[in-house]
């Protein structure tokens, strides 16, 4: 139900985050890089698949029939402003839309253990948001903005959630690892996937291509925005990107063909910083992604896996040590 309208100010921790950090049915995608570029990428690949395929007959399945979150519409609350879609909770997710006359919104998820997400709500944009706290009770609250750094609540709404298992918030798309069945991240990760013996082999893969032909964009680091967003397939385009971008696109690389990961966000050492986890067979949860050498797995995000060692890099993310999750999406 709507609540009275009060004056809010925004999380401080929102603006933390974002500065520090220089079943599903199918839509429409809203990223697309050239042919000749999807080309080149292809091309690549062959150069960076993992040893572990060359050397076996054996491929793993390659899942061509991509999982994205839907609008049901059989659970839906909100108002003139808000439109809120939860009819899918147990897939991980809650679709939102912002229609209101403010020039922002803000969007805060309370998870069971009373930690609070905030997102931007991009207006007019139907986006999914994870439920990422496990079963229990979620609070929703949409702010719109009113003058300065102040919030008035435009919308609340608690919801009961109980999973269908633990890895669906990690199986979808979502308003941080968008991609759509269309997206050039996914038509690469189905080509590397061809490529490999199995799931573990696809890891290695996505990882080694990921850490080969993405560069860290310390300009772009260094002048993040508050409300910056990742953009899979713009990143795969362009080359580079930062420690978001990178998490951001293994992510999805690795969801669309089945494999459970989490997007990791929080600190190494003192540096707030993005990083994934993914769940293997095998292995189970995986935490920080890892270099494997065929026994043993070592702790290595995508972003200081790649060439980027120098002090330059390192002043934006830390060296890797001490990593501490503060929000999993």
């Amino acid at each position: 139900m709507r609540k009275n309208r009060r004056m809010i100010t925004t999380s401080v921790f929102l603006f933390l985050v974002l500065s520090c950090l220089g079943g599903c049915s199918s839509s429409d995608g809203s990223h697309a890089t050239s042919d000749a570029q999807t080309a080149t990428a292809a091309a690549n690949i062959a150069g960076t698949s993992g040893e572990n395929a060359g050397a076996s007959d054996s491929h793993r399945e390659t899942i061509t029939d991509v999982a994205l979150p839907e609008e049901s519409g059989t659970i839906t609350y909100g108002n003139e402003a808000v439109s809120i879609d939860a009819s899918n909770t147990a897939d991980g997710y809650v679709m939102i839309r912002y229609q209101g006359a403010s020039d922002m919104a803000k969007l805060q998820i309370t998870i069971p253990d009373e930690t609070v997400y905030t997102y931007t709500l991009l207006p007019d944009t139907d986006s999914a948001f994870p439920l990422s706290g496990g079963d229990g009770t979620y609070s929703i609250a949409v702010l719109e903005h009113a003058y300065d750094n102040m919030y008035a609540m435009a919308f609340s709404q608690e919801i009961s959630v109980t999973l269908a298992d633990e890895f669906r918030p990690f199986l979808c798309p979502n308003q941080y690892v968008w991609y759509t069945k269309e997206s050039q991240t996914v038509q690469l990760g189905i080509s590397l996937s061809d490529q490999s013996a199995d799931d573990l082999d696809y890891v290695q893969n996505v990882y080694n291509y990921v850490i080969e032909h993405i560069t860290y964009d310390k300009e772009a680091a260094a002048n993040i925005s508050a409300n910056y967003i990742p953009d899979v397939d713009a990143t795969l385009a362009s080359g580079k990107g930062i420690c978001f971008d990178y998490a951001s696109l293994m992510t999805a690389m690795l969801r669309s063909q089945g494999i459970p990961t989490r997007l990791d966000v929080g600190y190494s050492g003192t540096a707030y910083h993005a990083w994934i986890s993914v769940y293997l067979k095998e292995s189970g949860w995986v935490s920080g992604i890892i270099e494997f050498d065929g026994k043993n797995w070592t702790l290595m995000d995508p972003t200081l896996a790649a060439s980027n060692s120098s002090k330059e890099v390192k002043k934006y993310i830390g060296d890797g040590s001490n990593y501490t999750v503060k929000y999993v999406y």
